[in-house]
């Protein structure tokens, strides 16, 4: 049970991609707080035996799954293994994402295009149709997060195919969403500002960012979010606490978008 005394997924079953570090491991170890059995997938083995490990290590129970999301294949046998070694998935979130660009749309290169939206579009595509497959098909229902950002309202320059990859991925969800409702699977987004993660620190650093100019610009707040913040986003959105929520895109922005 979670410090704040509440198990609200206890029986359930969760899975989260991008679970080696940053949100996604933050939001795994919280699912496993309140209850949750959860399949911990990323690409990064040791990241994700890591989050693994701490999870167990404070009484938890989590099981990893080296899963590449821009690889069907992969999904496939990460869904698989939630089912098959749990009974059942009740909730999914789809962190995995990638950002690494440092150049104008002039000098963008297309390889590296057609990777991110590999991860960040694809990804989301190939989860969101084996978790929602196997929700209809055990009959529980269930919901599922996917990871937009801030970027998919506000782009930012030099960004290109990251903006293009968050724009896609709150259509994806608006469009599951509508689809699926009505089979009991409620299908939403998250789109964090500037969230204090590896991912961000390095973007800072490549680009010779100051973080707390950065922090300034961001948000209202003057301080980055923490991955705790998005954990309890994405577990109140999986949560009987927001069944009437569906299609719906939650900013947590330290109030950016608001500007």
């Amino acid at each position: 049970m979670s410090a704040s005394g509440r198990a609200r997924f206890t029986g359930k079953v969760a899975l989260v991609t991008g679970a080696a570090s940053g949100m996604g491991r933050a939001i795994a170890s919280a699912f496993a707080e309140e209850g949750a059995s959860v399949v911990a997938a990323d690409v990064n083995q040791a990241g994700g035996d890591e989050t693994v490990a701490l999870i167990t290590a404070a009484g938890g129970t989590a099981t990893f799954v080296r899963t590449d999301v821009s690889q069907a294949a992969d999904v496939a046998s990460m869904v698989a293994a939630a089912v098959e070694g749990y009974g059942r998935l009740d909730a999914a979130v789809n962190a995995a994402a990638i950002e690494n660009e440092t150049a104008t749309i002039v000098d963008t290169d297309e390889a590296n295009f057609d990777r991110v939206l590999a991860i960040n579009v694809k990804g989301v595509f190939l989860c969101m149709r084996e978790e929602i497959r196997a929700m209809i098909a055990l009959g529980n229902g269930g919901a599922v997060v996917n990871f937009g950002s801030t970027n998919s309202y506000r782009p930012q320059p030099r960004q290109t195919a990251y903006t293009a990859s968050k724009h896609a991925v709150i259509g994806l969800t608006k469009s599951a969403a509508i689809e699926v409702a009505g089979q009991g699977v409620r299908v939403n987004a998250i789109c964090p500002g500037a969230i204090d993660t590896p991912m961000l620190r390095n973007a800072m650093e490549r680009r010779g960012r100051d973080p707390q100019d950065v922090a300034n610009r961001l948000s209202l707040l003057g301080r980055f979010g923490v991955v705790e913040e998005i954990a309890q986003a994405a577990l109140w959105l999986c949560s009987d606490e927001s069944t009437f929520t569906v299609g719906h895109a939650l900013a947590v922005d330290g109030g950016y978008l608001a500007r």
